[in-house]
C-alpha cells in the first residue's frame, strides 16, 4: 500500500508506541494509514527499549518510503504514590489517610510518595488528588513527619499512581536525572522533537534547549503546557519553544477541569499568533481503547480542536494499549479529512507574517505564492527548504491548495511531518530549479497526482542572497516530461 499523502488530511496524527503496535507490521500499518509521527513515552521503559523501538521505526521508513517522524516524550518530575501496605486500597468520603516520610508504609492508611519534599512543601487547606484526579484529598493537619488529608472524593488508590498538587509550588527541578539520560540519548540518535513535561517557565524549556546545543543536536523542544504556572507565563514559554503539547491530562487535575476547554484554545490561540506548532493530547478517541467507534463527543473534540488550529492531533493509550490501534488512526484521519473540508472556502492569513524561523523576504514570497496559487487554481504549491523553515511558515497560513515540502535533507523532512499541510518529498538536490521541476513533474505523473495541463507554484531562491527565498515560479505540467535541464521560460516569473 502506496500512502498518498495529498489525499490525506492536513492536521498530522502522532501516535504512541507500545505493547499494542509495537510490532514492526503494525507501526507500518499505523504509518500508511496517516500516522506522521510516532510518540516514544519515556515514562515507560528504558533506553534500551527505545533503542528497539527506533530501529523499527527506520525500518518502516524505508518499507513506507515515508520519513515518519519520531517524539521522545521525557517523563518529567511526575510525583508518585509509593507501595501502598493494601492494594489496592478502596476509600470513603470522611476517611482520614496520611503521608509519611520515608518509601515505606507500615499502616494501610499510611501514604509515601517518590517527591521527598511533599510534606514540607504542601500545606494545611491544599488538595492532594490521585489516580488522574478521580480521587481528592483535603489536607487538615501537618506535622514534621506526617500530612494528614481526609477523603473528599472517594475510589480506589494503588501503589504508583500519579499525584498532582493543584495550586502548589514545588521546587522539583523540570528535569530529573533520568530525563537529562533520556535527552542525551535523543541527541546522540537524532531524534525528531522532545517533549518537556511539567514546564513552568521560560527558563525550563531553554534548560532543555542548552543540553542539546551542547551536544549540537537540532531537536526541536516541544513544551508541554499540563501546570497552571505554564498558563501563567504561557507567552514566555511559547516564545521558547519551538512547539507546544496540550496536555490535557494533568492539565485537567492541575486547574478546574471546566476550565480546561478555555485553556486549550487559548493555548492554541498563542501558537498561532507566535507560529508555532501545537500538539492536542489526551484522551482523543479514549472509547477505542476497545471500542471500533469513537463516541460523538469525542469525534466533536477532534473536529473542534482542528478548527481552533491545531497543527497535530496525538493518540496516546489508543495506539500504545488498545485493541485497535490501526483502526483508531483510520478513524482520526476520517474526522479530520471530514472537519477540513469547511476550512476549504476560508482564507489564509491577510498578510505575510515575520517569524524568527526564516528571512523576512523568505515570509513574504512564500505568502505570495500561495495567493498565486489560488489564483490560478495550481494543483500544487513546491517548498524548497534546507532547515524546513520556509515550509514551517507555510504551515502556519493554512491555505488549503496541497503543498509538497521539498528538501534533500532526512533530517529536515521528518521535521516537516509535524507542519500543518505540508508533505515531506526528497529531492536529489535543492540548487537548481530545473532539477525541481524535473524532479517533482515526474513524481507527480508516476503517482497521478499531475497531469498535462496542471500547474505548480514553486518556492525556491536565486543564491543571490544568501539562506533567503527570493523566487517564484510557476509551471504548467506538458505531456511530454520536462527535460531535467529545461524550464518553459515563458511560463516562469521571479521577483
Amino acid at each position: 500500500m502506496t500512502r498518498n499523502t495529498l489525499g490525506e488530511a492536513r492536521t498530522k496524527i502522532v501516535a504512541t508506541v507500545g505493547p499494542a503496535c509495537e510490532d514492526e507490521e503494525i507501526l507500518t500499518e499505523l504509518v500508511q494509514h496517516g500516522v506522521d509521527v510516532f510518540r516514544i513515552n519515556a515514562a515507560h521503559g528504558k533506553t534500551a527499549d527505545f533503542e528497539r523501538i527506533l530501529k523499527k521505526i527506520k525500518s518502516v521508513r524505508i518499507k513506507t518510503g515515508f520519513p515518519v517522524a519520531v517524539l521522545l516524550d521525557l517523563a518529567g518530575p511526575k510525583i508518585r504514590l509509593g507501595q501502598l501496605v493494601q492494594d489496592p486500597l478502596e476509600v470513603q468520603i470522611g476517611q482520614e489517610l496520611s503521608f509519611v516520610r520515608g518509601e515505606n508504609a507500615s499502616q494501610p492508611d499510611e501514604l509515601t510518595s517518590n517527591y521527598s519534599k511533599l510534606i514540607d512543601e504542601v500545606n494545611i487547606g491544599d488538595r492532594v488528588m490521585l489516580a488522574d484526579g478521580t480521587i481528592s484529598l483535603d489536607v487538615i493537619d501537618k506535622s514534621q513527619d506526617r500530612l494528614r488529608c481526609v477523603v473528599a472524593v472517594r475510589g480506589t488508590i494503588r501503589s504508583r499512581q500519579g499525584i498532582n498538587l493543584p495550586g502548589v509550588s514545588l521546587s522539583v527541578s523540570s528535569m530529573r536525572p533520568e530525563d537529562v539520560e533520556n535527552a542525551l540519548w535523543a541527541a546522540r540518535n537524532e531524534i525528531d522533537f522532545i517533549s518537556l513535561s511539567f514546564a513552568r517557565s521560560a527558563q525550563d524549556v531553554a534548560s532543555l534547549k542548552n543540553l542539546l546545543a551542547s551536544m549540537d543536536a537540532h531537536a526541536l523542544v516541544i513544551a508541554k503546557i499540563e501546570k497552571r504556572e505554564a498558563l501563567e507565563c504561557l507567552e514566555e514559554i511559547v516564545d521558547a519553544a519551538d512547539g507546544v503539547m496540550v496536555a490535557r491530562g494533568d492539565l485537567g487535575v492541575e486547574i478546574d477541569v471546566a476550565e480546561t476547554p478555555v485553556a486549550q484554545k487559548r493555548i492554541i490561540q498563542v501558537c498561532k499568533e507566535k507560529m508555532k506548532p501545537v500538539i492536542v493530547a489526551t484522551q482523543m478517541l479514549e472509547s477505542m481503547h476497545h471500542n471500533r467507534r469513537p463516541t460523538r463527543a469525542e469525534a466533536s473534540d477532534v473536529a473542534n480542536a482542528i478548527l481552533d488550529g491545531a497543527d497535530a492531533c496525538m493518540l496516546s493509550g489508543e495506539t500504545a494499549i488498545g485493541d485497535h490501534p490501526v483502526v483508531v488512526v483510520e478513524m482520526m484521519n476520517r474526522i479530520m479529512l471530514s472537519t477540513e473540508t469547511m476550512l476549504k472556502n476560508v482564507s489564509g492569513d491577510s498578510k505575510p507574517r515575520l517569524s524568527t524561523h526564516v528571512h523576512p523576504i523568505t515570509a513574504a514570497v512564500t505568502h505570495n505564492a500561495a495567493n498565486i496559487a489560488e489564483s490560478i487554481q495550481a494543483k500544487l504549491v513546491v517548498v524548497a527548504t534546507r532547515t524546513g523553515g520556509t515550509a514551517w511558515v507555510k504551515a502556519k497560513q493554512r491555505n488549503y491548495i496541497p503543498t509538497l515540502g521539498v528538501s534533500d535533507s532526512e533530517a529536515t523532512l521528518r521535521r516537516m511531518c509535524l507542519f500543518w499541510g505540508i508533505m515531506p518529498h526528497q529531492v536529489a538536490q535543492l540548487d537548481s530549479p530545473e532539477s525541481l521541476v524535473a524532479d517533482v513533474t515526474k513524481w507527480g505523473k508516476s503517482t497521478g497526482v499531475l497531469t498535462a495541463g496542471d500547474r505548480v507554484v514553486f518556492v525556491t531562491g536565486t543564491g543571490l542572497l544568501n539562506q533567503t527565498h527570493n523566487l517564484i515560479f510557476v509551471n504548467e505540467v506538458t505531456k511530454n516530461e520536462v527535460p531535467k535541464n529545461e524550464v518553459p521560460k515563458n511560463e516562469r516569473t521571479g521577483q
